[in-house]
C-alpha cells in the first residue's frame, strides 16, 4: 500500500480527518490503479463519496472486466440516488461472474428503495438458488419481507441467518427475529431471542421490544425489571409507560401502577390512553373525584374517546347523577360523535328522571342494536311494565329468558301477562 495511503489512515484514526483528506488528495496521482481502489474505498469511508466515484468510474471504464469494482461502483451511484445508472452498470455483470450473488443483492436493494417488492424478491431468490447457505442473502430476504410486515415468511430467513451470524450491517440479527416472533404473536418464543438481543445491543427500542413482549407473554416480572431499566436510562420514552403500568396493576400493585401512568403522562401530555388507564387506576383504588378530573382531561384531548366516554357514564350512572349523563351525551353529539350505548345511557336516565316519553324514544332506538343484550332486554321490559305496555314487554321477557335460561320469576311473570291477554 502507498505510503501517502498508510499516513492518510493514521491521520483520519487520529481524529485529523481534514489533514487526512488533504494527504489522500495529494497522493492521487501517483498511484496505481490497485491503490486508486484503496482510496476510492478510504473516500467513501470518510463521507467523500464524489470524490470515490470519481476514481471508481475512471477504473470501472478501464477494467470493465473487475466485476467487483463495478459492484462497488454501483454502490456508489445508489449512495448519490443515481439509481438508474447504477442499474445499468450491475446488469453489464454476466451470470456466470463470481461478483454475480453481489449484483443481485444490489439490485434488490434499488428495486426495494423504489417500492418494487416483488422484483427485489425475484432478485433475492435467485441469489440464493447460486448461494443457498449464504447468511448475508437469508438476511436480505429477512428485511425484505420485514419491512412488508410479513413476519412469518421473515422468521424463517432470520433463523437461518441467527445460526450463522448475530449481527450484519449493523442490525442485531437476533433483535430483528425478536421482533418479527413479536410481531407474529409468538411472544414466548421470542422472549429468549430479545434476551440474547438485549445483552448483546442494549439499546432503547430492543429493551423495549423485550420488555413489552415479556408483558404480552404473561412473564410480568421480566416486563417490570426491563421496562424499569429502559425508564433508568430514558425517561423520556413514553411508550414505556403504559406496559409497565399494566404490568404492575397484573401484579396488583395499584398504587404503582397509577404512578407510572402519571409519570408517563409528564412525558407526553397528549396521550389520551394513559389518561383513561390512569383513571381507571384511580377509581380502582376508590378516587373517584380525580378518576372524573383525568377522564374528562381525556375527553379534552379527543371529545370522540369512546372507551373514556363509556367509563366517565358508566361512573355519572353509579353516581347517580342523571343530568351530567344528558349534558355529556348532548355534548358529545354537538360534535358530531355517535355510538350506540348513548342511547341505552339516555334512556336509563331520562327514566331515572321521569321523562318517560324520551325514555321509551331512547330505548326503541336502543333495541335497534342490544335486541340480543339480556340486560337492555330485561332493562327495557321492565320500563315497559312500569308504563303498563305489558304485550309490547311480553316478547323481550320471553327473549331475557332464552338468554338466561331457568329463571322461575321471570316464568311467572310471563304466564301471568299471557293469563291476562287470554281472559
Amino acid at each position: 500500500m502507498n505510503t501517502l495511503i498508510q499516513e492518510a489512515i493514521k491521520l483520519v484514526e487520529a481524529g485529523e480527518t481534514e489533514k487526512g483528506l488533504n494527504t489522500l488528495s495529494k497522493a492521487e496521482k501517483q498511484l496505481h490503479d490497485e491503490d486508486k481502489a484503496i482510496a476510492a474505498q478510504l473516500y467513501y469511508e470518510w463521507g467523500n463519496a464524489d470524490k470515490a466515484i470519481s476514481l471508481i468510474s475512471d477504473l470501472h471504464d478501464l477494467h470493465p472486466e473487475e466485476t467487483e469494482l463495478t459492484n462497488f461502483y454501483a454502490e456508489l451511484l445508489i449512495d448519490i440516488d443515481e439509481e438508474e445508472k447504477a442499474l445499468a452498470v450491475l446488469e453489464t455483470i454476466p451470470e456466470t461472474d463470481a461478483s454475480y450473488p453481489e449484483s443481485l443483492l444490489l439490485m434488490a436493494d434499488l428495486y426495494q428503495m423504489q417500492g418494487l417488492f416483488e422484483v427485489s424478491e425475484q432478485k433475492l431468490l435467485k441469489a440464493k438458488s447460486i448461494l443457498e447457505d449464504e447468511p448475508v442473502i437469508d438476511f436480505a430476504l429477512g428485511e425484505l419481507y420485514y419491512t412488508q410486515g410479513a413476519y412469518a415468511k421473515a422468521i424463517q430467513y432470520f433463523k437461518r441467518t441467527a445460526e450463522e451470524q448475530s449481527e450484519i450491517g449493523g442490525v442485531n440479527v437476533h433483535q430483528r427475529l425478536a421482533e418479527s416472533l413479536s410481531a407474529s404473536g409468538e411472544f414466548e418464543e421470542a422472549i429468549p431471542w430479545y434476551e440474547k438481543a438485549v445483552e448483546e445491543t442494549p439499546e432503547p427500542n430492543t429493551i423495549f421490544g423485550y420488555g413489552f413482549t415479556a408483558s404480552q407473554a404473561g412473564f410480568v416480572k421480566t416486563a417490570i425489571k426491563q421496562l424499569s431499566d429502559l425508564k433508568e436510562i430514558d425517561p423520556s420514552y413514553s411508550s414505556l409507560y403504559m406496559p409497565l403500568a399494566e404490568s404492575y396493576e397484573a401484579e396488583g400493585m395499584y398504587e404503582e401502577a397509577l404512578k407510572t401512568a402519571k409519570e408517563g403522562i409528564s412525558y407526553d401530555e397528549y396521550n389520551k390512553e394513559l389518561f383513561l388507564y390512569a383513571a381507571k387506576m384511580t377509581l380502582k383504588i376508590g378516587n373517584v373525584q380525580e378518576g372524573k378530573k383525568l377522564l374528562q382531561e381525556a375527553l379534552a384531548l379527543d371529545p370522540g374517546y369512546v372507551e373514556a366516554l363509556h367509563t366517565l357514564l358508566a361512573v355519572y350512572l353509579k353516581e347517580e347523577d342523571y343530568e351530567l349523563i344528558i349534558d355529556l351525551i348532548q355534548e358529545v353529539r354537538g360534535y358530531g360523535e355517535e355510538d350506540p350505548k348513548y342511547n341505552w345511557y339516555l334512556a336509563s336516565a331520562y327514566t331515572e328522571l321521569e321523562k318517560y316519553e324520551e325514555a321509551k324514544k331512547c330505548f326503541e332506538a336502543a333495541f335497534l342494536h342490544y335486541r340480543e343484550d339480556r340486560d337492555f332486554l330485561y332493562e327495557y321490559a321492565n320500563f315497559l311494565l312500569e308504563e303498563g305496555l305489558q304485550q309490547e314487554a311480553l316478547p323481550l321477557l320471553k327473549e331475557v329468558l332464552k338468554l338466561d335460561g331457568a329463571n322461575e320469576e321471570l316464568e311467572e311473570t310471563i304466564l301471568r301477562i299471557e293469563d291476562e291477554f287470554s281472559r
